[in-house]
């Protein structure tokens, strides 16, 4: 009886918003979190803007775009395995060996792009699979998986370049257009990230897979009285970071002209994670969007723009990530009324 009778008011009151005008409809459908990452992307590029000329010029943007890139794919796959209720720390070393494989296979297979891409996609997939066993079979928790995964990637792409660039690949014209071509005035990198986006919003907004996703972040043990097969759900999202890791890799030698083992990769997986918590992930599960994750990168990409435009030390990015994390958490805890860890009630 009690069930019946509380939950009209809470549907009424969505349906209200969702019909009402003015600024309740409009926080209903952009959301709140969003709304403040909209506002501090204004602020910052209000800021940056008037104290250089030049930062928000069509050519800066296209430089922060292009460098946002790798971050936004995986940010939005860390999106979908945080929203499944895991976490992966290992998708930067992942970019790596996808990185050092894509151009070792290109070179080995006389400059044949395709090879070199296929080679990555295939590691990637291997990597994501192995992950996911681990930690549903092994029962590992997904941070102390992938935290060891983090450094045996790592050490992995080390070990098959020796710790050296590998190849070169801007002498083959796929690569080329991968790193620096345009299409309809955006780069191609861009438009890479756009569909990948788009594809995976698709998918948990609007696909029985995507909300049994959201069940299991939610509340696995209900997802499982309902019938989800959990296991297979955990071994398909991170098998999915896998493939997506490793485009983000290819990418990365596209850019950079050949395989990077660490450059350009490293420290990826706590811009991922940021941007997702910045996004309005809840760290437990059961809640996030695509949406709210790409606002987060593109903060996230104008701030690291803005302090190396000025002139500020680079370390300074990291010390701003990683309080912008921390904001992000603590946000988290307030809205969900949840008892601080050794505080009283």
């Amino acid at each position: 009886m009690s069930t019946t009778t509380n939950t009209p008011p809470a549907t009424t009151g969505s349906t209200e918003a969702r019909k009402g005008a003015g600024p309740a409809a409009l926080l209903f459908s952009v959301g709140g979190q969003n709304l403040s990452l909209i506002g501090a992307l204004v602020v910052v590029l209000a800021l940056f803007g008037a104290l250089n000329d030049n930062y928000l010029s069509i050519s800066n943007i296209q430089v922060i775009a292009e460098a946002a890139t790798i971050t936004g794919l995986l940010a939005v796959v860390q999106t979908v395995v945080i929203i499944c209720g895991g976490l992966d720390i290992s998708v930067g070393s992942q970019a790596g060996v996808a990185s050092v494989v894509s151009a070792m296979a290109f070179t080995g297979a006389g400059s044949n792009a395709l090879a070199g891409m296929a080679a990555a996609v295939g590691v990637g997939v291997v990597i994501g699979i192995l992950n996911g066993v681990v930690i549903v079979y092994g029962r590992v928790n997904p941070t102390i998986a992938t935290l060891a995964g983090l450094a045996a990637y790592k050490g992995l792409a080390q070990l098959i370049s020796n710790g050296r660039a590998q190849g070169y690949v801007l002498n083959n014209d796929v690569f080329v257009f991968l790193g620096r071509g345009k299409i309809a005035g955006l780069p191609v990198m861009v438009w890479i990230l756009i569909v990948t986006a788009l594809a995976v919003h698709l998918l948990l907004k609007y696909t029985d897979i995507g909300r049994n996703i959201y069940a299991i972040g939610g509340n696995d043990t209900a997802a499982r009285l309902a019938g989800i097969d959990i296991n297979k759900y955990l071994v398909a999202v991170y098998a999915l970071i896998g493939v997506v890791a490793a485009v983000a890799g290819i990418l990365l030698t596209a850019r950079t002209g050949s395989g990077q083992p660490t450059s350009g990769s490293e420290g990826l997986e706590l811009k991922a994670i940021t941007a997702a918590a910045l996004g309005g992930c809840a760290l437990k599960g059961g809640k996030g969007g695509i949406g709210g994750t790409l606002l987060a990168v593109a903060l996230l990409g104008c701030l690291e723009n803005g302090l190396t435009v000025e002139g500020i030390n680079s370390f300074w990015q990291n010390v701003a990530q990683g309080a912008l994390l921390v904001v992000a958490v603590v946000i988290q805890q307030r809205r969900s009324g949840e008892r601080a860890i050794g505080l009283p009630a």
